[in-house]
């Protein structure tokens, strides 16, 4: 099963190195542990995504870290503003560290016994890209404090 699962995971990680080069996106492979990464620039901070093809769990799964945390002061606002935002999204989410105050996107898909496309790859990657883009800069105006959660929500 494990082979199975492997080579189920190679094909998707290949595919999706294609799909990136056939786009011509700029980025690093780390084919030892299926994982790319790439740098997007959006309107205003530019956003770094890890795409990491999980042989063990069939998942793809795209991870942005946002380059900021809140301070302890703002852990709560920080709490609400990923909340509201997650409580609109149809997919993918904000995961929230509240001891931290880091945020990061998260989106998954399964490949477990499923086929997946160039296509499907490419709109995970542009949906991500979205969506970090149009809420990386709101919530770091929270973290920073320049909006309050009142405002936000």
């Amino acid at each position: 099963m494990e082979e199975k699962f492997a080579k189920a995971a190679l094909s998707v990680y290949n595919k999706l190195c294609n799909a990136l080069e056939e786009a011509e996106l700029k980025f690093e492979k780390d084919v030892e542990n299926l994982v790319v990464f790439f740098t997007m620039n959006g309107d205003d901070i530019p956003m770094k995504f890890t795409i990491n093809v999980d042989a063990k769990r069939q998942l793809v799964i795209i991870l942005s870290h946002l380059p900021f945390k809140f301070d302890e002061k703002s852990r709560l606002n920080g709490a609400m503003a990923t909340n509201h935002i997650n409580n609109s999204l149809a997919d993918g989410s904000f995961d929230y560290d509240y001891e931290t105050g880091a945020v990061v996107f998260r989106q998954t898909t399964s490949f477990r016994e499923s086929l997946i496309s160039s296509d499907l790859l490419m709109f995970m990657i542009a949906h991500a890209v979205t969506v970090v883009d149009e809420y990386n800069d709101k919530l770091l105006m929270v973290a920073k404090g320049v909006v309050s959660p009142d405002v936000f929500l």
